[in-house]
This record gives C-alpha cells, structure tokens and sequence, in this order.
C-alpha cells in the first residue's frame, strides 16, 4: 500500500543512460581536434586580418613616380649592376639591385587593374616606361664608354629567361605584395624580392646588347625583363583580388564602365600572353632536360668524350661534338633509333661530330671557351703527370744518393784487405736490406770472407772483428755484417 503513490510515475534513471557511450565520446574528440587544427592553420596563414589595405594602396601610390632622388638613385644604381656584370661580380650586382627603385611602378600597373584605378593605371605605366628608358640609356651609355666589352658569365645569363626566371618572377612577385599588404611593411622581404627578381640586370644587358651592337642579345634580355615584370604584376593583381581591395568608386557611371573596360582588358593582355610564355618556357625546359639526359645516359662510346653538346627546343635537334675514338656508324644508328624512341624527343634530330669532320672544320664548331677547357683539362694533367715524375725522380735520387754513400770501392779494399789479412782467400760484399716486420726496413752492408783452412777458428773471428772496425771508420758506416767460413 505504501507503493500506490509511485504508481505511473518515472523510474530513476541508470547511471549508464547518463553518462555518454565511448564512441560518442571519441566523435566528440575528434571533432574538438579538427577543430584546434582548422583553427590552428586559419591563423598561421590567414593574412586578411592584419591587412591594411588603404594604407598598402597609398604606400604602392607613393613609389610609383620616378622623378627627383628616385630618378638618380636609379641611374646610380644602373651604373653599379653595370660595372658589376661587366666585371662578373656577382656581390656588385646585389648591392645594386638593392637600392634599386625599380618594382614601384611594376606593382602599380597590378593593383591598379585589381581596383579599377584608371589614374593609378596611366601614372604607372607612363613611370614604368620612363624607367625602362632611364635605365637602358643608362647602361648603354656606360658599356659604349667602357673599355671592357668581354661577354662575361654574369652578362650571358640574362641574355634569354628559363622557367626558373618565371617561377621566380610569380613567387617573388606574391611575397612583395604580401609584405606590402602587412601592417607595418616588412622591409627585408621588399630587399629580398628586389634581388631574387633580378629586375635590374636584364635592363642593364640591354644596354650592353645595343652598345656592342649584338640585337640578340638586348632583345633576349629585354624578353626577361618583360617576364619578370609581367609575372610580379600578375602577382599583385591576384593577391589584391582574393584580398578584396576596395574598387574606386566613380561618380561617373560611364568613367566607371571605361575604367573597368579598360582595366579588364589590360588584365587579358597581360593574363594571355603570361600563359602562354609559362606554357612555351616549360616545355622548352622539359626537351632540354630530356636531351641531357639521353645525352648523359645513351652517347657513351669506349674511348670516347663528349666535349660539347648543344640542345636547340626550336629546331627540335641535339648536336653532339666527341673526341677520341672514331664511333662507328652502326652506333651512331643504333643512338638515333634510341632518340626517337625516348619520350618527348620523337621528333628530335641527333647530329653527332667527331674526328671524321676535318680538324679546322670541326675546331670551328667547337666554341673558344669549350676549346680552352680542353687545353686547361690538358695542362693539369700535364702538370700532375710531371709533378708526380718530379717526385719519383726526386725519390729516386734520395735513393741513390744512400747507396752511393754507403757503397764500397769493392776493387781496391779488396786488394787491402788480402795484404792485411793472413789466409784470406775469397772477399765478398753486398748491401743486405732485412726487416722484424714492426720497424721500416733496414739496409745493412754485408762482408762475406773465406779463409784458408790453416787459419785457427780464433784468429779468424779476430780478424773478422777487426775488418769489421777498419771498414765502418773508413766508409763511415752506423752497422756492418762480417762474417766468415
């Protein structure tokens, strides 16, 4: 009875239905990891909230003129990446680039494409082209003047971009903008850029191209420094894109439309022809890469050297220059059919020189510099060759100068020894080299006598034993054997 008033009401719950099952519990700790590392990675790489973006878009408007101390620092600056690739110093070109003004209106001409800033878009093109000027006039002015007009290594590799200028030029082009973009500038990163793009010594070619009066030259370096400048615009654009710089508001709805005309199809020019330099630029690298190996790997012949081998992506062809041992035609064949059968290189043409050219024909082919590194390659084996025999020689020498000094005029002690020595009737000498196999070898010199029967055993190890005396005193000798019958 005293149940009747629980009758219908909840039983107490289990201890088990309050307390959350294992798997539950696992699903809720991984879920709160996932989210500590979202959160974790959010913020090591987002860079939208510490982005002063009105600030970045004044600071970009400020170093686009050229005019004034910006004009002569950039002249300054020509002269001393000129003088250093003219020298081949590579310390003289970096400290040029450093103070170089040069990327001001290059990051202009992007983020005035991203906000549709028609000012900013002609300010900065109008600068970038005096700049250009600037500086090829610059640079052609002092190689025309220069008495130095050797191709040095330092100028030949700006005469023509690789894919590594371009991907260069794209990351170099990110970074500076996203220094730029930080609250606070970050002044090491702009340094950086400054010299990893290498906007300076292309133009600085140029104008040694022009001055030498090599087009090739100043067009392939122009080439570059057209790359570079495209890709570290295209950087700026797309960086100010995925962070949402503010457009420029016109009041004008017609200006408005024209500007962003106009900024739209600045952005395909620039867009279109960077694809395609990228695409153009890889594929050449891919043959090249793909010709050095088949060169590496496959034109292997005993007594045969590869001495020079030239890789042309345009013409599709590998010529090969060998000296040593004639290769024969059915290995030549046999190198061909293997070429077309590698990958990338179907369509390649493999011309091999060697000693069946004539030797003025195939010296002409053979470039200066490659035919000095033979002759250098020469020398120092020579030089080795001979300093080796030197050394022998002079070892030699050593040698002989100890036996020399420990031999023994053997004729006339001879004679002495029969006349000072009753009985003796056979005299015999010999240097005798013995070793404990601890020490060095040790070089002795060696008597062997013969006496007359008649001669007691005592009066001859008396004898033996004063030989032994009279010949290290004369010939200055440290040991000596006598030994007798």
């Amino acid at each position: 009875m005293e149940n009747k008033d629980n009758i219908g009401a909840n039983p107490d719950p289990r201890k088990s239905e309050l307390m959350p099952s294992d798997d539950t519990q696992i699903h809720n700790n991984a879920q709160g990891l996932w989210q500590n590392i979202k959160k974790f990675i959010h913020d090591l790489l987002d860079i939208r909230d510490d982005t002063d973006r009105n600030a970045t878009i004044e600071a970009v408007r400020k170093d686009i003129p050229f005019k004034g101390h910006t004009s002569w620092i950039l002249i300054f600056s020509i002269f001393i990446a000129s003088i250093g690739l003219n020298v081949s110093s590579t310390a003289v070109v970096i400290g040029a680039m450093l103070i170089s003004p040069l990327m001001g209106p290059i990051v202009g001409i992007g983020l005035s494409v991203a906000i549709n800033d028609g000012t900013m878009m002609k300010r900065s093109f109008l600068n970038l082209a005096v700049m250009i000027v600037l500086s090829v006039l610059t640079a052609t002015l002092y190689f025309w003047i220069s008495p130095l007009k050797e191709e040095t290594p330092e100028l030949l590799s700006r005469t023509y971009p690789t894919i590594l200028d371009v991907l260069v030029a794209i990351f170099g082009g990110l970074a500076l903008i996203v220094a730029k973009t930080k609250s606070g500038t970050i002044a090491s990163v702009i340094f950086g850029v400054a010299i990893a793009t290498a906007l300076m010594p292309p133009l600085c070619t140029v104008g040694y191209g022009l001055a030498i009066g090599n087009l090739e030259y100043a067009g392939g370096a122009a080439y570059l420094f057209f790359i570079n400048a495209v890709f570290i615009a295209l950087a700026t654009f797309v960086v100010a894109k995925l962070l949402r710089f503010p457009l420029v508001k016109y009041a004008n709805q017609k200006k408005r439309k024209r500007v962003t005309a106009i900024a739209t199809l600045v952005a395909i020019f620039v867009l279109a022809p960077s694809i395609i330099l990228f695409v153009n630029l890889l594929q050449k690298q891919i043959f090249i890469t793909k010709a050095q190996d088949f060169v590496s790997n496959t034109i292997k012949y005993e007594g045969t050297e590869v001495v020079k081998e030239v890789k042309n992506p345009e013409t599709k062809r590998i010529d090969v220059y060998l000296i040593g041992n004639l290769v024969p035609q059915n290995v030549i064949s046999n190198w061909q059919r293997q070429l077309q059968e590698k990958e990338g290189l179907e369509q390649c043409n493999l011309v091999v020189h060697q000693g069946a050219d004539q030797s003025g024909e195939l010296a002409a082919k053979l470039s200066t510099e490659v035919r000095s590194g033979i002759l250098e390659d020469l020398y120092v084996k020579n030089q080795e060759a001979m300093t080796s025999k030197d050394a022998q020689i002079l070892l030699l020498e050593e040698q002989l100068t100890k036996l020399r000094a420990s031999a023994i005029p053997f004729q006339s002690v001879g004679n002495e020894a029969k006349i000072n020595y009753d009985g003796l009737q056979r005299f015999g000498y010999s240097t005798l080299i013995t070793s404990d196999f601890s020490t060095e070898a040790d070089t002795l010199t060696y008597i062997k006598l013969q006496w007359a029967d008649s001669i007691p055993k005592a009066k001859r190890l008396r004898q033996e034993g004063k030989m032994s005396e009279w010949l290290k005193a004369r010939f200055k000798l440290d040991t000596i054997v006598v030994e007798g019958n």
